[in-house]
């Protein structure tokens, strides 16, 4: 069965001290659940095993026991070829993704070809509750919503989170200093009306005057909005 097949080729891959620093920087993760297979490792297992007929048993067997799986299970989807199928997936999986690595570096590459399709399923992220799907709601936002397809609407949509979340608040901090680099004349009134909560206002702050991409002049302005 492919998921036996899966966990068998996993563990002899799993390297101590690589697990000790994922232990470290992932510390939502559970110490039985980590292996500590590479990520590049990972993609290219993911790769292979896309091509299976019998990867949608894999992807249905969850909750995984393994960081990796989820992993793998979440490498799988971002390079699913077709938009439905993509975020059916996506949707079914979000409710057990249990840690901001894997949520974060799930990224469908379909979905840059549907984003007018995509607003809907992002807002019912955003509304969802589940921590690590709020917060990949918010980086899809980030993701496809700041660029060509930027709307201040969906400022608005980042700005009305409130969460006692840590990986939450994160993201949304995140966001908001990715929108200053791209879009700052609409995103920093956000800052100036105050319209975030204080922890997640300053660390926006803090992250947009770290970026090299927001000017000097900026980032003194944004220095005297701290709270």
């Amino acid at each position: 069965m492919i998921t036996d097949e899966i966990r068998a080729r996993l563990i002899p891959l799993g390297e101590p001290a690589y697990r000790e620093l994922q232990l470290r920087t992932i510390p939502t993760l559970s110490p039985s659940s980590v292996i500590g297979v590479r990520t590049p490792t990972l993609r290219k297992i993911a790769a292979e095993l896309s091509a299976r007929e019998d990867i949608a048993v894999f992807l249905s067997a969850l909750p995984h026991d393994l960081f990796e799986e989820n992993q793998l299970h979440a490498f799988v989807l971002s390079g699913m070829k077709r938009y439905e199928d993509c975020l059916s997936a996506v949707s079914r999986f979000l409710p057990y993704v249990d840690n901001w690595a894997t949520c974060d570096q799930m990224s469908p590459k379909v979905f840059a070809r549907h984003r007018a399709e995509l607003t809907e399923p992002v807002r019912a992220w955003i509304a969802g509750g589940h921590t690590y799907t709020v917060r990949f709601g918010i980086k899809m936002l980030m993701d496809h919503y700041l660029d060509e397809a930027f709307d201040p609407a969906y400022l608005d949509l980042a700005a009305s989170v409130r969460s006692d979340e840590y990986y939450v608040r994160m993201m949304v901090a995140w966001y908001f200093a990715t929108a200053l680099a791209k879009q700052y004349p609409f995103a920093v009134r956000v800052l100036e009306q105050r319209r975030l909560d204080p922890w997640t206002h300053n660390k926006t702050i803090r992250k947009a005057v770290e970026s090299f991409r927001i000017a000097p002049d900026q980032k003194t302005w944004l220095r005297g909005l701290k709270v």
